[in-house]
């Protein structure tokens, strides 16, 4: 049993230490994607990273979504898109680091539904010293406290169950 509950330790930590998570950004919050809104202004206030999501909500029997380059983004027009969805809740895979085009194809564009964004590469994980430009080592930057924070309550947590699981008399 302890054997058992050493490996779960084992795993419970380096699922902590190794989990990255993606962003899903809901186009337009709580109001989806529809005319009349400002997608630019919504855009701005997001930062956009690999691997992360775009996902559009709306009535699909009225708009849709198209991925264009630029020339379509700014001419609202769908030649050469490079993508389409049209199921009313499309979740869209960010999986380059590149500015992304999206409109509507069914002349929402026209009345601002269209969208840019700018996705940035993953950004490195935290190190357990932050070095400055001084070059003098910083060990407790916030992003390593973070880290040692969430790494101390796995462990923490890990250790209560296996006392509860092997130290109470559950088993």
């Amino acid at each position: 049993m302890p054997l058992i509950f050493f490996i779960f330790l084992l795993i419970s930590a380096a699922a902590t230490i190794s989990s990255v998570s993606a962003t899903d950004h809901i186009v337009g919050a709580n109001r989806g994607w529809n005319p009349g809104m400002n997608y630019t202004l919504w855009a701005n206030n997001h930062t956009f990273y690999v691997n992360d999501l775009i996902s559009f909500r709306y009535q699909k029997t009225q708009y849709n979504v198209f991925e264009v380059n630029q020339t379509g983004y700014d001419n609202c027009t769908t030649d050469g898109a490079v993508g389409n969805w049209s199921s009313g809740k499309d979740f869209i895979l960010l999986d380059k680091a590149k500015r992304y085009y999206f409109i509507c194809g069914n002349g929402g564009c026209f009345q601002g539904m269209k969208v840019s964004v700018l996705v940035h590469p993953l950004p490195p994980p935290p190190s357990s010293s932050a070095a400055t430009a001084d070059g003098v080592s910083k060990p407790n930057s916030a992003a390593a406290r973070a880290w040692r924070s969430g790494l101390t309550e796995s462990l923490c947590l890990g250790l209560w169950i296996g006392w509860i699981w092997l130290g109470s008399g559950w088993i």
